[in-house]
């Protein structure tokens, strides 16, 4: 290679480097985008966490709903309840109802924002339909839950703690994407829809097992074997007063009204953390009972 060729390479290749680069950038930056957006609640993008460990406080907000449907999806979509009041910190159930108009199954998925676009830092959902794209059948109904709250640290930051009513805002779109891994049934949300163990191995992990294992005791006491045992009597456990004297064993109504609310259900109890849908509990019941029966001699 004479010397002008060597010379020609050097400023060639750093181009090719840079042009690959911004390929790669630009491929890859719709997904970028949503997860900065996701990180840092731009453009009033809310968080998604898997529980509420926050302390509520005594001060209120107005929390507003606003739906709508893009053209080509036939279904109607709106919320229960147009508006609620929580307390910061406050673990709030609220549910949307969608409806399929057309002769066909359909997968949806939902895009959302919060406004002020300033909040969405500190709006937090722990349950929501739009974290999966979902598939709804013809002529179907179903209500869907919605778990959230409102970070008690809104009130700390100067952007935001003079704000006193955040609209959450849902658009229902016909999928990109309707044959994807992550497409869920809205069926699932049905009363009369079958508990799903494995959907419920899912939520333990994601609610569950930062406390809890099936094994060993961690900050909550182990649950393998939970289901039909006496409350109070894991092996090696520190139990509190109130759940070591609890004469009950965990029936599925028992641990479903535990899960609801664990301090209402036994007074004194020290687990602070709430399931609030029914269907996630009916689903994390479900796969309570299946490890119980698998553990049995």
């Amino acid at each position: 290679m004479n010397l002008r060729s060597r010379r020609n390479l050097l400023v060639v290749a750093p181009i090719l480097g840079i042009m690959c680069v911004m390929v790669g950038i630009v491929s890859y930056s719709p997904t970028l985008y949503r997860l900065f957006c996701a990180a840092t609640g731009l453009g009033g993008t809310t968080q998604r966490v898997d529980s509420d460990s926050a302390t509520v406080s005594n001060r209120t907000i107005e929390v507003r709903f606003d739906t709508t449907v893009a053209p080509g999806l036939p279904w109607r979509f709106e919320p229960v309840q147009r508006e609620v009041t929580v307390h910061l910190g406050e673990q709030k159930l609220v549910y949307f109802t969608a409806e399929s108009l057309g002769d066909q199954t359909i997968v949806g998925h939902a895009a959302f924002n919060v406004t002020p676009e300033s909040t969405g830092l500190y709006f937090k959902k722990i349950q929501c339909f739009c974290f999966t794209e979902e598939k709804l059948e013809a002529h179907k109904k179903v209500d869907m839950p919605v778990v959230f709250f409102i970070d008690p640290a809104l009130a700390q930051d100067r952007e935001t703690r003079e704000v006193h009513t955040i609209t959450l805002s849902y658009t229902f779109f016909r999928s990109v994407k309707p044959d994807g891994a992550d497409v869920k049934g809205l069926s699932r949300f049905s009363a009369s829809s079958p508990p799903d163990p494995d959907h419920g191995r899912q939520l333990f992990a994601q609610r569950c097992a930062a406390c809890h294992a099936l094994s060993t005791n961690k900050t909550g006491p182990m649950l393998g074997g939970v289901f039909g045992r006496r409350a109070g009597t894991a092996p090696r456990y520190s139990y509190s007063p109130a759940l070591a004297k609890a004469r009950l064993d965990w029936s599925a109504a028992n641990l479903d009204h535990w899960l609801a609310d664990p301090r209402k259900f036994i007074a004194g109890a020290r687990m602070p953390i709430r399931v609030l849908d029914a269907p996630s509990r009916k689903d994390i019941i479900a796969y309570l009972r299946k490890e119980s029966t698998n553990r049995t001699p």
